[in-house]
């Protein structure tokens, strides 16, 4: 099986996630620098905003990246016809089933990866032209599933024949060394990046961060069936509060409507999304993304 680092053409097998908001062209590229492979978010932003962003990240570095289409969202048709456009030599996707983009993705030769929270959904997207599988546990940050990336990377890798990437959990090289030994060929990271000196994210985000220990999250949107990871906060308690109490969609919507743009952008940690996995108790300092990603790496034979 090829490491992922052969299959994508990095330095590094390791991919930064796809996190909306905060991935955005110029931090991809960051990445992409560093020896990891970039991606371009598209949650919360427009078709057009997505092409300036393409562009950002190409003026920015002559290395591999991509871009992470949200399935869910409004513009989903448009995104992915943009990046056949564009040219865009990678694509993971998320929240469903890009089977409606494959064909076309495909004929122009984009390697596609998309993220799965259980082995049924590997064993489909394989049938219809999957080039790997991120295998993503509960442990992120963000949108979750139920299964642990400990229980899911192995029962995915013993369901498909393609090359699996996990991700969940993962912020530096002793995780990273558990990864492979589950059967992945890398690893796909998001929190222990928001922590790095070039992460768009506000300061105060990134100390909150720093701050957090690995108690410090909770999953909000359990019972409304859209579970997100975040950090602890006066938002996260009163929204779990009156999920318990059996508010409707429309009335917990007013906690979480803006509220990750408010984390990212405005720096409120109080009533914010501050979207985070597990390891954030891990991380103690911000640095260099280059530096955080040679460390996980450190102890690797690199192909």
């Amino acid at each position: 099986m090829k490491r992922l680092n052969e299959l994508l053409g990095t330095k590094y097998p390791v991919i930064q996630g796809g996190m909306a908001n905060i991935a955005t062209g110029a931090f991809a590229a960051a990445c992409s620098n560093a020896g990891a492979l970039g991606l371009i978010a598209t949650g919360g932003v427009s078709p057009e905003g997505l092409i300036e962003q393409i562009a950002v990240c190409r003026d920015a570095t002559d290395k591999p990246f991509g871009v992470n289409i949200m399935l869910m969202h409004p513009d989903a048709d448009e995104l992915a016809r943009i990046v056949v456009e564009e040219h865009v030599p990678i694509v993971t996707t998320g929240a469903g089933n890009p089977a409606k983009y494959m064909e076309s993705w495909k004929e122009a030769g984009i390697l596609v990866l998309p993220v799965v929270a259980a082995p049924i959904l590997a064993a489909r997207l394989e049938k219809i032209g999957a080039d790997a599988i991120i295998a993503e546990g509960c442990e992120s940050g963000g949108h979750v599933g139920e299964m642990t990336t400990m229980t899911l990377v192995p029962q995915v890798c013993d369901t498909v024949s393609i090359p699996v990437v996990a991700a969940g959990g993962i912020a530096d090289r002793r995780q990273m060394k558990a990864a492979f030994d589950l059967g992945a060929c890398g690893v796909q990271v998001g929190t222990c990046l928001l922590a790095s000196e070039e992460c768009p994210i506000h300061e105060n985000y990134k100390q909150a961060i720093i701050k957090a220990k690995g108690s410090d999250t909770v999953v909000t949107g359990r019972i409304a069936g859209t579970p997100v990871r975040i950090l602890k906060n006066r938002m996260s308690r009163a929204y779990l509060k009156q999920e318990k109490e059996g508010a409707t969609l429309e009335e917990l919507e007013k906690y979480t409507l803006g509220s990750l743009r408010r984390a990212v952008f405005d720096g409120d940690t109080k009533d914010g999304s501050l979207m985070s996995g597990q390891v954030c108790g891990q991380i103690k300092e911000i640095r260099p993304v280059a530096d955080i990603i040679a460390d996980l790496c450190a102890d690797l034979e690199i192909q």
